[in-house]
């Protein structure tokens, strides 16, 4: 393996909910790399939807995706380690009303966890995030304070120095820095890709424009101006 896109639940979600996971398959034939997940999401899209009867159909066709290969359960030393000790920074990082404010998941995480020791083994990858909050995390944490004040109409104070022992505060430095040094792609990247390699036919023209809004619509945290962005590319 020397690069690989790893998945988190809310881009399989999309394209589960989409009718577009096929597109997964075409994509890892010209990716010529890795499709990985974790158990933390495998979880989150398998395990717990093929209990839910409203849910099951999509967990199946991920769970078909795995039995194929297409997917691949990440089976790394340390993934445990890492999500828990990423998972306490994110979730210490921003304060409201005098409690820290639980930004993400176990299942994001474990993603951002995975990526950080597939690069320590140089392994080039990107996450697969729709969700807006751990991609603003990412992308964008100065601002993420902002948007969290808007979305809970509270002052939020932001804490840049990481919880816990002295140790992990030398080990992680400035926590707005240490997430800036993932990749993101969302579903929406992922389906322009797909599009402009022409592995989806159908239409009239205006698949792309389907296709944006498509996974807009099923929870890519996306603008309407990117998408108009998007397709001027196209």
């Amino acid at each position: 393996m020397n690069r690989a896109i790893i998945f988190d639940s809310s881009t399989l979600i999309s394209f589960a909910m989409n009718g577009i996971l096929d597109i997964l398959r075409d994509l890892k034939k010209v990716f010529n790399g890795s499709f990985l997940i974790t158990q933390d999401v495998k979880r989150e899209v398998v395990d717990i939807p093929m209990t839910i009867t409203r849910f099951k159909l999509e967990a199946l066709k991920i769970q078909h995706l795995l039995d194929e290969g297409v997917l691949e359960i990440a089976n790394v030393e340390g993934i445990q380690k890492n999500t828990k000790e990423i998972l306490n920074i994110a979730n210490s990082m921003f304060e409201g009303k005098g409690k820290d404010i639980k930004l993400v998941s176990a299942g994001e995480i474990s993603c951002l966890a995975l990526s950080e020791i597939l690069s320590e083994k140089n392994i080039l990858n990107v996450v697969a995030i729709d969700e807006r909050t751990t991609r603003m995390l990412v992308e964008s944490p100065e601002k993420l304070g902002s948007f969290l004040e808007k979305k809970m109409h509270t002052k939020i104070i932001s804490k840049k120095s990481p919880p816990g022992v002295p140790q992990m505060q030398k080990e992680r430095g400035n926590n707005f820095e240490f997430f800036k040094k993932f990749k993101i792609i969302r579903s929406a990247e992922l389906v322009y890709i797909a599009y402009k390699k022409k592995l989806v036919r159908m239409g009239d023209g205006k698949l792309l424009d389907a296709l944006l809004w498509a996974v807009k619509f099923k929870g890519c945290s996306i603008s309407n101006e990117e998408i108009k962005d998007i397709k001027k590319l196209g």
